[in-house]
C-alpha cells in the first residue's frame, strides 16, 4: 500500500512542487489538498492520510494549532509533517511539542522530501535529529522543564530504556540501535515501545523532546 499524504499550504505553487515530488514516487500518493489549517480536520477524517504535509504559517489556523487540533480530536491521526521556510524556527520547536512528527524545508531537495515522507510514516527513526537538538538548544527549557523532568521521574526507565532513549536523542534507527547493543530489532521496538508508553509519548520524537526539557539529555 502506498503512503498516502495530504498537503496543506497557503501557497498553490508550494503545494504543486510537493504534488509532483511525491507523486513521482510509486510507494506515495497525494489524497488532497488543503490552504489553510482550518480544513484540515474534517479532510483528515475524510481521506484518512497517513502523513500531512503542513506549512507551520498560514493565515487563518497556523500548523502548531492545527497540530493540536488533529491530535485532539481524531482518533488513530496521521502522522504531521510540518513544512517551513526557516529551519531555526520558533514555530518549528512549538510544533514539534504540540505534537508534530518532524519538519521539513520548502527549500529541501526532491530527494530529502521523499526521504522525509517515508521516515515520518515509518516512525523508527528521528527525522534531522541535529536540527531538532539545535532547535531544543535554543527554544527548549535547558532542562528546566519541572513537567517533563517530573513525567520522566515518573516514567521510571529501566536502564536499557534510559539507553534507548539516549540513542533515539541522537537520531540512530531501531536497527542502528540494536547493532549498537548488540540485541535483536524486534527487542528494540519493544523497549522503544515501553519507552514511549511510560513517558506518555506518542512518538520517538516527541520522547526525544521531553528528554531533552528533562535535562535527562543534554541538546549541544
Amino acid at each position: 500500500m502506498p503512503v498516502t499524504v495530504l498537503l496543506v499550504d497557503d501557497e498553490p505553487l508550494v503545494r504543486a512542487g510537493l504534488r509532483a515530488v511525491l507523486e513521482a514516487q510509486p510507494d506515495i500518493e497525494v489524497v488532497g489538498e488543503a490552504a489553510d489549517g482550518a480544513a484540515v480536520i474534517p479532510l483528515v477524517r475524510q481521506l484518512r492520510p497517513d502523513v500531512v504535509a503542513m506549512d507551520v504559517r498560514m493565515p487563518l489556523l497556523d500548523g502548531i494549532e492545527a497540530t493540536r487540533a488533529v491530535l485532539r480530536t481524531v482518533p488513530e491521526p496521521p502522522k504531521i509533517l510540518v513544512v517551513t521556510t526557516f529551519e531555526n524556527d520558533e514555530y518549528v520547536y512549538e510544533a514539534l511539542r504540540a505534537g508534530a512528527d518532524g519538519f521539513l524545508l520548502k527549500r529541501a531537495r526532491p530527494a530529502e522530501i521523499v526521504h522525509a515522507v517515508r521516515l515520518v510514516a515509518e516512525g523508527e527513526s528521528l527525522l534531522f535529529p541535529a536540527s531538532v537538538r539545535q532547535l531544543a538548544a535554543e527554544y527548549g527549557d535547558g532542562g528546566g522543564n519541572p513537567e517533563a523532568r517530573a513525567a520522566l521521574e515518573r516514567a521510571a526507565l529501566t536502564g536499557r530504556e534510559a539507553e534507548v532513549l539516549r540513542l533515539m536523542a541522537r537520531g540512530l534507527s531501531n536497527a542502528e540501535i540494536a547493532r549498537r547493543l548488540v540485541v535483536g530489532t524486534e527487542t528494540v521496538k519493544s523497549h522503544v515501545s515501553s519507552v514511549l508508553a511510560k513517558l506518555g509519548a506518542r512518538d520517538r520524537t516527541q520522547a526525544v523532546i521531553a528528554a531533552y526539557e528533562s535535562g535527562f539529555v543534554a541538546p549541544g
